[in-house]
């Protein structure tokens, strides 16, 4: 059994299709019973539990041969990352209590990084996780390219897009989703001793500029990338209802600075920009 959290979102959905079109038991850790009957058509076990919820998750992890376990984002966190702490604290729990054979864990690009951002949340994570008496792998994946689901609209009615990644011909690690899920179903099923660190980027390194030529070929017109200058950010994302963006400025200028890196050599995915844009194009209605 493969007891999956964060099923509903992006990759641990293609996680959870993977493993049951490969014939592998899937247990779907969800919150929302309605978004598990979907999980439950589909032929997986479905536990019900918010991942907050030790005493839930606990029952959820029992049983299981392996766990894919994630941090839900939280991109205006309080000062201190108490939200990430509490959730840190109540999957260390469960896992220590549940005792699965080995343990996924999707971390970030960054995670090493000692500067303060908005990343340190999955720092804290693989620190407490690293602890466990238990096989513990941390997926460090690149800059989704997903992320760029939010230039969809701008792309297609304007032939424009913005970047907080800057400048704007830099390229830094991105990654597809459809790439890290499917190096998790791998991990998943491997065998290993201990605390591991695997890395994983796309292809190629990706720059804005990049994105906006992807753009440009799939939309069949000339869409450019401009830069959010840095000194308009904090107003911005304020405007956003964000009140305490700092630490997502900080995790900005750490890739535009380059302390946001990889700390070893990187798996390369193999999915191309194109293929993850189009894939975007075709969830936005035009």
């Amino acid at each position: 059994m493969y007891a999956i959290t964060g099923i509903t979102g992006q990759v641990g959905s293609a996680l959870g299709k993977q493993l049951l079109v490969a014939g592998l038991p899937v247990r779907a850790v969800v919150r929302d019973a309605a978004k598990g009957e979907l999980w439950a058509a589909r032929g997986a076990d479905v536990a019900l539990a918010d991942i907050s919820d030790a005493a839930a998750l606990t029952q959820a992890f029992t049983g299981a041969e392996a766990a894919f376990v994630l941090l839900p984002p939280t991109f205006d966190p309080s000062e201190g990352f108490p939200e990430a702490r509490r959730t840190i604290a109540a999957l260390r729990q469960a896992l220590a209590a549940a005792r699965p054979s080995r343990v996924v864990v999707l971390s970030t690009i960054g995670a090493q990084a000692t500067q303060p951002n908005l990343l340190n949340q999955l720092g804290i994570m693989e620190r407490e996780l690293s602890t466990l008496d238990l096989p513990v792998t941390f997926l460090r994946a690149g800059w989704f390219i997903e992320n760029s689901l939010w230039d969809v609209s701008s792309a297609r009615a304007t032939g424009s897009i913005q970047s907080f990644l800057q400048p704007l011909d830099r390229a830094v690690p991105m990654v597809a989703c459809a790439d890290i899920s499917a190096l998790a179903a791998e991990l998943l099923q491997q065998h290993w001793h201990g605390v591991r660190v695997v890395e994983l980027e796309g292809s190629a390194r990706i720059s804005p500029n990049d994105i906006a030529a992807s753009f440009s070929r799939l939309l069949g017109r000339s869409v450019q990338a401009h830069a959010v200058q840095r000194s308009a950010w904090q107003e911005l994302f304020a405007s956003q209802g964000m009140k305490n963006p700092t630490p997502r400025m900080q995790m900005l200028d750490g890739f535009n600075q380059g302390w946001i890196e990889f700390e070893g050599i990187s798996r390369k995915g193999s999915v191309t920009l194109d293929t993850a844009i189009a894939g975007l194009l075709a969830r936005v209605p035009a």
